[in-house]
């Protein structure tokens, strides 16, 4: 994904999605870990790229929801990726802080606050970056929601181990439809 995207010149958008699945059983090793700490429900964490017209590049294995956004990126490789490929943008949200710091001009996060006090030059330049990072970031959140307009994606009621193909199938369904836009 990252050598097409330096090929071709495309800056990618990268965020996380939360699915609701039932409750492991009681008694079994690792129950806690599919509790998120976000919505306070037993959810799977799912990952995506997508490109700058909302296209789904690359959808990951889904983790259990009590993972943070950066670790499941890590766990996945994509931080990896990064020092091989220098020239590649990855914008990210909030969550990504880590990722950011890591790797300073690839993993493009929002701007930080001003503190308090600050000018309000400094304060209104700060909107209008925040706002700008927003309206470049909002098309990986349309194609996630695109994703979860699926009826069984907004709760899944089955196996757990079988989200991750079902998953990836919706993906692919819905990166097909919208390369023909």
């Amino acid at each position: 994904m990252f050598a097409c995207a330096q090929a071709e010149g495309i800056e990618l958008r990268l965020d996380a999605t939360e699915i609701r699945v039932r409750r492991p059983p009681a008694n079994r090793g690792g129950r806690r870990a599919f509790i998120s700490g976000k919505k306070k429900q037993n959810t799977m964490k799912a990952t995506m790229v997508a490109d700058w017209r909302g296209r789904t590049l690359w959808t990951d294995a889904l983790r259990p929801g009590r993972m943070h956004d950066a670790t499941a990126t890590r766990n996945e490789g994509i931080a990896a990726c990064f020092p091989h490929f220098p020239d590649i943008e990855v914008l990210l949200d909030d969550g990504y802080l880590g990722l950011s710091r890591d790797h300073h001009g690839q993993a493009i996060t929002p701007p930080r606050k001003p503190p308090p006090g600050a000018l309000p030059s400094r304060a209104e330049q700060w909107e209008r970056d925040r706002h700008g990072h927003s309206s470049d970031r909002i098309t990986v959140e349309h194609a996630l929601a695109d994703h979860k307009r699926w009826k069984q994606l907004m709760r899944w009621a089955h196996r757990r181990d079988r989200l991750p193909d079902t998953y990836g199938a919706i993906a692919g369904l819905v990166s097909d439809r919208t390369t023909n836009i």
